[in-house]
């Protein structure tokens, strides 16, 4: 049975719509990261591979390549924000999954490239991009959570 608190939204914990939602995102947002590098790496004549999303020795700035996979990982963190909006929808949570994308991405790195990631920019981008993923989410369900309710459904009646 569901508990309805002082807050519009049933406050009881769904393990398998968190599953889900974590799911979601991380399926949503590596799609979107290597549609976004293939058409980055398609404007410059370049083709573009797993390693450009998983191997961290590609994000350095020294070269084209390397400035369009930092490109693309932050385009992908500002519309990742449009995700946990449509896909969370609460500002208390936007944190938790932008983390979670991060945490679990660090992971498939790891095991993608055989040892911990080390470099610095790896590190300053994961960083960067967490953070412009969780503000800019928290914004837009703030928003959406602030939005005035209407209090009547029915035509507006003068007494």
């Amino acid at each position: 049975m569901k508990k309805l608190t002082g807050s519009f939204r049933y406050t009881q914990w769904d393990p398998w719509l968190i599953i889900s939602q974590i799911i979601s995102v991380q399926c949503i947002l590596y799609l979107t990261l290597g549609f976004l590098l293939v058409v980055l790496g398609s404007l410059v004549g370049d083709t573009r591979t797993l390693d450009h999303i998983f191997e961290y020795h590609e994000i350095q700035v020294r070269d084209t390549g390397g400035r369009i996979v930092i490109s693309a990982f932050v385009i992908n963190s500002l519309l990742g924000s449009v995700v946990l909006w449509y896909i969370v929808e609460r500002t208390k949570q936007c944190m938790d999954f932008s983390s979670t994308w991060h945490l679990i991405h660090l992971v498939i790195c790891w095991f993608y490239n055989g040892q911990f990631p080390t470099t610095f920019s790896w590190w300053i981008l994961n960083v960067a991009c967490a953070t412009i993923m969780c503000v800019c989410a928290e914004f837009f369900c703030l928003r959406t959570e602030l939005a005035a309710i209407p209090l009547s459904l029915g035509p507006k009646t003068d007494l």
